[in-house]
């Protein structure tokens, strides 16, 4: 039962933080609930493309760096945030509810801590204590990181509809990019060097994630005192 518990924790943790961070026009319940059970449901998708690639003969650490960074970038990183990606896209991005930029980033985030906590609770299980401790304050504030930039791409994107396209891959990329980073490092090997490698890059995300965040929130203010989510939520369906 502590296991499970250190499992989840950190995913709910960082919910809670998103949910009422988002104090103007709070999404509803039921739709943020369903985004965490898909995200936890897409993990389905990159364990296929992973397990594919190691019966290819493809690992994450084969003795080349080549090797390491196709493994991290072209089977982890893109298999897993484009899960998260196709979610978003498919299912909260049409949503009515969707209504500001930093909707974008609320979603995404749910999303991903469903990803994060169903591979969380996979780990914790099977590694015990030390890893759910190690992975609280490394993989699932990743993991939300790399959410909250794609998601505030995609925010961006359904605002912007003559450059969406552009945004939209964007917002896939950068999550790509910075997960791909991150487990490249940790792949290569267990040094100080290299852990602390990854660790500069989660940093990286962290403060790129926290500007998202604000000029988002700053936008969301201004669309309240302009009365905007009065008026859209009148609109008809």
């Amino acid at each position: 039962m502590i296991l499970l518990a250190l499992a989840v924790a950190p995913g709910f943790a960082i919910c809670l933080f998103i949910y009422l961070m988002d104090k103007y026009d709070p999404e509803p319940t039921g739709l943020l609930v369903k985004s965490f059970l898909l995200g936890m449901l897409s993990v389905a998708f990159p364990l296929i493309i992973q397990a594919l690639a190691i019966t290819a003969g493809l690992q994450e650490n084969n003795g080349t760096l080549l090797g390491s960074a196709a493994f991290a970038y072209g089977i982890v990183g893109l298999s897993e945030e484009l899960a998260k990606y196709l979610v978003l896209l498919f299912y909260a991005y049409p949503k009515k509810a969707f209504n500001e930029p930093l909707d974008g980033i609320v979603y995404a985030v749910m999303i991903g801590m469903g990803f994060a906590t169903l591979e969380n609770i996979a780990y914790v299980g099977r590694f015990g204590f030390g890893t759910g401790v190690a992975r609280m304050f490394l993989s699932v504030p990743a993991h939300a990181t790399f959410a909250i930039l794609m998601g505030y791409y995609v925010g961006l994107a359904k605002f912007v509809p003559k450059k969406s396209e552009k945004l939209l891959s964007r917002g896939l990329l950068i999550a790509v990019l910075f997960h791909g980073t991150f487990d490249f490092f940790l792949f290569l090997g267990n040094n100080i060097f290299l852990m602390g490698a990854s660790l500069i890059t989660l940093l990286y995300a962290i403060r790129l994630s926290i500007r998202a965040i604000r000029k988002d929130s700053a936008l969301s203010k201004k669309l309240y005192e302009q009365h905007y989510f009065e008026d859209n939520n009148n609109e008809p369906s």
